[in-house]
């Protein structure tokens, strides 16, 4: 068996279904350059054994991966991926991902917790990136 480059961590507390995180979850990793072109995903086995999900959970998100043309199947060998999402700005050593890591370390000192976090970051996201029927903040 290979070492898995991924690992699915499934919450089962926060409404988001285990089909659905799989796929989120390997799209960051696409994202994150943490997988890349070539790279075996887990088998369903796999990560059934780690999550204890239903193998069709696992198959299903693998089948929409592939549908989206991120991964593919090769019969009894595995899946694998076939289109990283990452840039250079987005993988793990990059300057913008320490910068990050900087700044969710000094809000960890200074006493937010995790929500807190994902609050302001959401808030941050929502207006530099807001939805087609709105217009950009201006800032300043």
């Amino acid at each position: 068996m290979v070492d898995a480059i991924v690992e699915y961590l499934i919450d089962r507390r926060g409404g988001l279904s285990p089909y659905l995180q799989i796929i989120e979850q390997t799209k960051r990793a696409l994202r994150l350059g943490v997988l890349q072109p070539g790279d075996q995903l887990p088998t369903a086995r796999e990560v059934v054994e780690a999550t204890a999900i239903n193998p069709n959970t696992v198959l299903k998100a693998y089948r929409e991966l592939e549908r989206e043309g991120l991964v593919e199947s090769r019969r009894g060998v595995g899946t694998f991926v076939r289109k990283s999402l990452a840039k250079p700005q987005t993988v793990e050593d990059s300057a913008l991902h320490a910068d990050l890591t900087a700044w969710i370390t000094r809000a960890r000192e200074v006493g937010l917790e995790r929500e807190d976090v994902a609050a302001l970051v959401d808030t941050a996201l929502d207006r530099a990136y807001p939805t087609s029927t709105e217009a950009p903040e201006e800032s300043g």
